[in-house]
Parts: C-alpha cells; structure tokens; sequence
C-alpha cells in the first residue's frame, strides 16, 4: 500500500477532527460579510484578519455554506498587550443558499484577510432577452 495515500487521508481527517474540535471548544464570532448580485450570480465577501489562508475552510452540505477561519491563538496569547480593541476568535457562518445558484461552479479566493466566494447563476435561472419578429 502506498505509504502517501495513507499519510494524505490521514492529514484530512486530522484537518476535518481539528475544525470540529476548534467548532465546540473555542469562541467563534460572525465574520463581517457584503453579500451582493452580479449579472451572472452572488457574491459572498468576508472579513477574517487574522487568519492565514490554509486555516479557512469552506463547508457546502445540503445548500448550506459554511465560512470557517480558525485563529492561530498561540501566538495571541503570548503577546503584551498594553492596548488592545480587536476581538480575538474564531470566524464562523452559514448561508443558505437557493436552489437558483450552480454549487459545481462556485468559486473561492483568499487573500488579505477577505474571503471573496463567487455563487454562479444556473442557466436557467439567468435573465434571457426575448427577441421580437
């Protein structure tokens, strides 16, 4: 048995136990979020600073989308502060999605502390001009 097929199904699952146990024991709060209409679909932007791009994680079940950016609080606590008005935890939230938008197509960006999802329109629920003879 290949020893890298064991390694990576393990790294997933230690990844998903990870996000599950960050979930029920440590704080979370709504990420600030726009939420707004293209031509072509929705689009989803969230604020999360603070979080490196490899601990955001994006759950669809059942059309609910789930936001998830874990805060590395290691580092948090070892600093002294002498002021401080950030709020420190994690980001989480949800968002049912309609039954108009393509979930083989949506797309995810992360860069700079913003979360940018794009939710493509199916076809058939895109406006069509109707020509007139």
């Amino acid at each position: 048995m290949d020893n890298n097929v064991i390694n990576e199904g393990t790294e997933v699952l230690d990844a998903q136990q990870s996000w599950e146990t960050a979930l029920e024991n440590e704080r979370s709060v709504y990420p600030l979020v726009d939420v707004y209409e293209t031509e072509d679909g929705f689009a989803i932007s969230a604020s999360m600073p603070g979080v490196a791009k490899e601990n955001v994680h994006l759950k669809l079940e059942d059309g609910l989308l789930t936001i998830f950016g874990k805060i590395d609080f290691s580092n948090i606590v070892k600093r002294k502060y002498i002021f401080t008005e950030s709020c420190f935890a994690n980001y989480l939230r949800s968002f049912k999605l309609s039954d108009s938008i393509d979930e083989s197509k949506i797309e995810a960006l992360y860069e700079n502390g913003r979360l940018s999802i794009k939710l493509p329109k199916k076809d058939s629920a895109k406006p069509k001009n109707i020509n007139i003879n």
